[in-house]
């Protein structure tokens, strides 16, 4: 069997074998596949896709490269949450310590950014001391201990997927609900949880850009999780704006600090609950999405989901001062206004272009050995139906260095639309999928 030939016949719009599949994600895991080759295959992935059973085989070829995590000796319902990406999509950082504050365990094993979108690792890194590389030994300690631990992917956890992952963000090779739906699952069947909700985004901000095609990525989601013996659902969520007014790493880490203090903003606010909320009811803490929701705001009313962060901070190795500290974060130290062309509403605020200039600023990454700079992002000083007055400000960006910000503005200044009428406003929360 060769790497060559596999490529081909999909590149082709053959349909691969299961013992093609298998062979190809040892040849990633073991280092025998060189990068081009594996390049050409998710390429050929992304342009011809796969059939549901491809995906499904895929998924378990990745599963089977690692190590399946037993934490049944872990009392309680372990239930994850995952989202599939968007710019200013922070939640993980409010619902992880919220749900736990609940009564569920929650085993959260997260990715880094992938191209326009940030991931919750380098959020979870912007905290000084925070050390998301952790062994299998230290995650169930710490589901133990605290309830929650928000970690990468051990070496022993479908390391396929982490080598894919990282090739995947600077291949252009992002959009493919195959590869996005084995790259999730993987991780998630492997991590022993008994529960899963996934947030599955849409808009410029997103991966899928429309609402069929994050529909499609939902049902696939779900169809694997549940075959799986993983109870699984999905919310399909909007990101034609950023979530939040905040984008980049610490902006970020403060904006989650904001929400868990109970006065950030309302949009994070509500996904957070909402996802929170199915979190309880699948792990059988809440009866139904009232009572979860109802559980979940009263944990944030109370500031119990905010000493469950501080706890997870600490046990993790981070700085728990940063809780009532924000100058202990990293904040870059100069600022740019993006301002309003003219007067009116603002009617657009491109979520993909706010996220491309954000990563120009450094705050994600072009390739994989890129810098991460947790300091620098960028803040909304208004959202889409503000009413503007020319020379108001809409963006300030905070940069370190003058060549970034340079370039970070040819984006910026695209995102924004100004108009004489207020658009009606979106809803966040768009259907659910529950099979």
């Amino acid at each position: 069997m060769r790497a060559v030939d596999i490529i081909l016949r999909k590149r082709d719009g053959g349909a691969l074998s299961r013992d093609e599949i298998r062979f190809f994600v040892a040849g990633v895991t073991d280092g025998t596949l060189p990068d081009y080759q594996a390049s050409a295959f998710l390429m050929a992935v992304l342009l011809r896709g796969m059939t549901a059973e491809e995906t499904a085989w895929l998924t378990e070829a990745m599963v089977d490269s690692g190590v399946r995590v037993d934490l049944g000796d872990i009392p309680g319902p372990k239930v994850d949450k995952h989202s599939t990406g968007g710019v200013g999509d922070k939640t993980s950082l409010v619902l992880a310590p919220l749900a736990a504050a609940c009564g569920l365990v929650v085993p959260m094993m997260s990715g880094r950014g992938l191209g326009h979108t940030g991931g919750t690792l380098d959020k979870l890194e912007a905290i000084p001391g925070f050390a998301v590389r952790l062994s299998i030994a230290e995650l169930k300690a710490a589901l133990s201990s605290v309830g929650c631990a928000m970690i990468g992917q051990t070496d022993a956890v479908a390391p396929a997927d982490r080598k894919l992952y990282a090739l995947r963000d600077v291949t252009g090779t992002v959009e493919s609900i195959a590869l996005i739906s084995a790259s999730i699952m993987s991780k998630k069947i492997a991590e022993g949880i008994d529960a899963l909700v996934l947030d599955v985004k849409t808009g410029s901000g997103a991966f899928m850009k429309t609402a069929a095609d994050a529909r499609r990525l939902a049902g696939s989601l779900v169809s694997i999780g549940n075959a799986c013996g993983v109870k699984t659902e999905a919310i399909v969520t909007s990101t034609e704006a950023p979530l939040g007014c905040a984008v980049g790493n610490a902006l970020e880490v403060i904006e989650c600090l904001e929400v868990l203090k109970g006065r950030g903003p309302a949009d994070v606010i509500d996904v957070s609950a909402a996802l929170t909320a199915r979190m309880l009811v699948l792990g059988g803490v809440a009866a139904d999405d009232a009572d979860g929701e109802r559980r979940a705001r009263g944990a944030l009313a109370s500031g119990a989901g905010l000493d469950r962060f501080r706890r997870i901070i600490e046990n993790q190795g981070g700085d728990p001062r940063v809780v009532d500290d924000y100058h202990r974060l990293p904040s870059a130290p100069e600022r740019h206004v993006v301002r309003a062309p003219r007067s009116g509403y603002l009617t657009t605020l491109d979520a993909r272009l706010v996220g491309e200039a954000s990563v120009a600023l450094g705050a994600g990454r072009d390739r994989v050995e890129d810098h991460v700079d947790p300091a620098v992002g960028i803040v909304l000083a208004a959202r889409p139906g503000d009413q503007l007055r020319e020379g108001d400000s809409v963006l300030e960006l905070h940069y370190r260095d003058r060549a970034r910000l340079d370039r970070a503005l040819m984006f910026a200044e695209r995102a924004i639309g100004v108009g004489d009428t207020r658009p009606a406003p979106r809803p966040l929360i768009l259907e659910e999928v529950h099979q």
